[in-house]
């Protein structure tokens, strides 16, 4: 079975950015966060993550910036209602991030947190690691969700990210 957007991840990164699974719009463009109303490449930027607003055909760009994404559910797509449970692949995120070894994960939406850790979490740094990995909840930047936006917990995730060890050379 073929991922619907493929993951952007590779050794040492500063973070990496997990969604819920890839939207209508993402998996057509087959571009991460590709939805007219998603909050997602704007946020990174107003934040400090990305030193200018990418579009969402960039997203292979992040990988500089020491930031990769994935999603939980690889195989479907849509909204997370219409994705549901059932292509959650949790052992697969873990063994992920157990391989690259990110300074930091942040799921951007608690959707997303809790298809991966089963349990209801409040925004922000989260008490324990997930897979080893420092974790963040955040807001989802869905259009969808714009009833719950909050940047604060976007922007205390980029101090995080700022005060991480330095990446590798390579992913500066």
């Amino acid at each position: 079975m073929t991922d619907v957007l493929p993951d952007l991840v590779a050794p040492g990164l500063r973070l990496v950015i997990c969604g819920t699974a890839a939207g209508t719009a993402s998996a057509r463009a087959g571009a991460y966060y590709a939805g007219p109303g998603n909050a997602f490449w704007p946020t990174l930027h107003a934040v400090g993550l990305t030193p200018r607003r990418f579009v969402p055909t960039e997203f292979r760009l992040l990988l500089d910036h020491g930031i990769g994404l994935t999603d939980v559910a690889k195989h479907g797509s849509g909204s997370d209602r219409a994705v549901g449970s059932g292509g959650f692949d949790v052992p697969r995120l873990v063994a992920l991030l157990e391989r690259e070894r990110p300074a930091l994960l942040a799921f951007n939406g608690k959707n997303a947190a809790y298809a991966a850790l089963g349990r209801p979490l409040a925004y922000g740094r989260q008490p324990a690691p997930f897979a080893g990995v420092e974790t963040f909840v955040l807001p989802s930047t869905s259009g969808a969700a714009r009833g719950h936006w909050d940047r604060g917990p976007w922007e205390e995730l980029a101090a995080a990210v700022r005060a991480a060890a330095p990446v590798s050379p390579a992913r500066a």
